[in-house]
């Protein structure tokens, strides 16, 4: 039975983000299946407290026990960090694709990968926008001229302060396979741990595009995955 492959999305995204990259997958008999992580908020008026990793790993997880038969995890960005919570134990998950993705330890969160003190509260929202951290151009290819890139930004929502602090309390790729593939002109923040992040993995693999290939790239992204698989 050939696997199902699901598709985590980073922060401020949606599962839209995957839908190239799916046709492409159908198009080779690849089943696939995507989340909408509640820590991307489209309800900004929504109450404290806010969803965080814990939050999306149970979305995570609870997609992963819909799906018959073997599972392929594919993680972009912050969803490394739910990702390895939520597939911890999973007995249908043959392998875990991390693409420019945070691949966190036990204990460990998105932002600590980079030396970010975690803050007295975790309340609140962090815009897609965010000179300090990331412009949304460097999801993509940086070119604010380029109307897929335009498009792209505008369906970014804010992520919460929580999935940026909060730790995993387990670690799957200890004893999952897993491999991690880094975008050769990836120019956001997680370029900057990508090496550190790809050593904890069993596999490196290296693509076209900027941080997310698959929406940049799709059909060698396609091909990629397929090897993998």
């Amino acid at each position: 039975m050939s696997a199902t492959m699901l598709l985590v999305h980073g922060g401020h995204h949606g599962a839209w983000v995957w839908e190239k990259l799916q046709k492409e997958l159908a198009e080779q008999g690849w089943a696939s299946a995507t989340v909408d992580l509640p820590s991307a908020v489209r309800d900004t008026s929504a109450p404290e407290p806010l969803p965080g990793v814990h939050d999306d790993a149970l979305v995570i997880r609870d997609a992963i026990d819909a799906i018959h038969g073997p599972v392929v995890v594919v993680a972009h960005s912050y969803a490394g960090v739910p990702v390895t919570e939520a597939t911890a134990g999973a007995a249908n998950v043959t392998h875990l694709v991390y693409v420019a993705a945070y691949v966190p330890d036990i204990g460990e969160s998105m932002f600590g990968a980079h030396g970010i003190p975690t803050p007295p509260t975790l309340a609140g929202l962090r815009p897609a926008e965010n000179p300090d951290l990331n412009l949304p151009g460097a999801f993509y290819d940086g070119d604010l001229n380029n109307p897929d890139t335009a498009a792209a930004i505008a369906r970014l929502v804010p992520q919460t302060v929580r999935g940026d602090f909060e730790t995993v309390t387990r670690a799957a790729w200890h004893t999952i396979p897993s491999s991690y593939v880094i975008p050769e002109n990836d120019i956001s923040i997680t370029a900057t741990v990508a090496e550190r992040m790809a050593a904890r993995t069993g596999a490196v693999h290296r693509v076209p595009g900027h941080h997310a290939p698959f929406y940049s790239n799709p059909k060698e992204f396609a091909a990629l995955l397929t090897r993998i698989a």
